[in-house]
């Protein structure tokens, strides 16, 4: 089990070497996920739907042909050719709402990109703390081997006792089970991010933390709002349903049709042009209605979505406060240095590999609580900035 999952990860994270890091993994994914390229074909063909309801009518051909007894074969016909029109400033409305309509659906799909990019990089940010976590236990049983080793000898000479060796090799089971865990975790990830992918290895190898932001607070705050994709949805959204509006008041003017119109009986023929109207008495009833209730529902989802946007978005930014002051509390390199200096301790006798255990169980419970943090606060960090991806 434990080949066939070191196997996995050595596979799936082997990779293009030029696209290295986070953004290069979030821009294969970019160009190779199936669902982000079926709502690109989607949000193509809504643009097209869209652009086809401004064209002309289809022109109109018709022929009748006339027979009487007393007329071997037609004995008189009519041709009527005729094209319908809308009012020409039905045109121009049509037109603009087509503009904000295409662009209520691209705003869509720049919301669903940014949701598939926050969980591929929410993915590699997890990828990132399995790897620490996996590397600090990596360590711990490099330790707990030599101390084993250590033990052992130390039996033999009788400096060391049954208990003390079978404390080790308790731990070092412990410690085994822990490393299993951690890659069994790390495979499922690398699986998922390759799953995003369609299914295609991605460059995974050296992929780090990104830079925390050195902007002060309220700068992340107003950035985070101003390129807010929810809010630039709604927005979109409600301009479109206000542009409907101005297009269905137009709705009680009239098509006009002109055409041509030839009637033959015998050998005589007379031709002439046709005029006409036609007067939407009954098909625009209720649309301004339904056009000013979905502008109305627009507007008030438009007002929600900036409400919600920035009471979330300060929670995070608190949140943020918090977590940063927690992730400077710890000094990894003092913590490294004490593991170390507790293994020198022990090798030469001046500790015992109890008081070992003792001290050093808390030193490691310490780094695992400082990965975890330092997870939190680059999970609080994406979420901020989810919208510049």
């Amino acid at each position: 089990m434990k080949k066939t999952l070191l196997t996995i990860i050595t596979a799936l994270m082997a990779g293009i070497a030029y696209a290295q890091g986070i953004d290069g993994v979030l821009d294969c994914i970019e160009r190779n996920n199936p669902e982000l390229q079926a709502l690109r074909k989607e949000h193509e063909a809504g643009c097209l739907d869209i652009k086809a309801q401004n064209n002309l009518d289809d022109p109109s051909v018709e022929y009748s042909p006339f027979f009487n007894k007393e007329t071997s074969g037609v004995a008189s016909s009519e041709l009527v050719v005729s094209q319908g029109f809308d009012f020409p400033t039905v045109y121009a409305a049509r037109s603009k709402a087509a503009n904000l309509q295409q662009e209520a659906l691209r705003q869509q799909l720049m919301t669903s990109r940014r949701d598939i990019m926050f969980s591929a990089a929410t993915l590699c940010l997890d990828l990132v703390c399995q790897q620490k976590r996996k590397e600090l236990v990596d360590k711990r049983e490099e330790n707990a081997i030599s101390l084993q080793r250590l033990c052992e000898k130390r039996l033999k000479e009788g400096d060391a006792t049954i208990l003390e060796l079978n404390k080790i090799k308790m731990d070092l089971m412990a410690i085994k089970a822990e490393k299993a865990k951690t890659e069994a975790v790390l495979a499922t990830t690398v699986l998922a991010l390759t799953s995003l992918n369609g299914g295609k290895p991605l460059p995974l190898s050296g992929i780090e933390y990104p830079e925390l932001p050195t902007e002060d607070d309220a700068t992340l705050l107003t950035t985070a709002i101003a390129g807010n994709r929810d809010i630039n949805e709604a927005i979109a959204a409600a301009k479109a349903s206000e542009q409907d509006v101005k297009l269905n008041r137009q709705a009680w003017l009239p098509k006009i049709d002109i055409g041509y119109r030839r009637n033959t009986d015998g050998s005589d023929a007379s031709n002439g042009f046709l005029v006409g109207a036609t007067f939407p008495i009954f098909s625009s009833k209720g649309k301004l209605k339904a056009a000013k209730a979905r502008q109305e529902s627009d507007r008030l989802k438009l007002e929600n979505a900036r409400a919600t946007a920035e009471s979330t978005l300060k929670a995070k930014i608190g949140e943020l406060k918090q977590l940063r002051r927690i992730a400077e509390a710890y000094d990894t390199t003092l913590m490294h240095q004490t593991l170390e200096l507790l293994m020198k301790a022990v090798e030469q006798g001046e500790m015992t590999i109890t008081d070992y255990y003792t001290q050093a169980d808390g030193v490691y419970q310490s780094l695992l609580a400082q990965i975890d943090i330092e997870r939190q606060l680059q999970g609080v960090v994406a979420d901020i900035r989810k919208d510049e991806l």
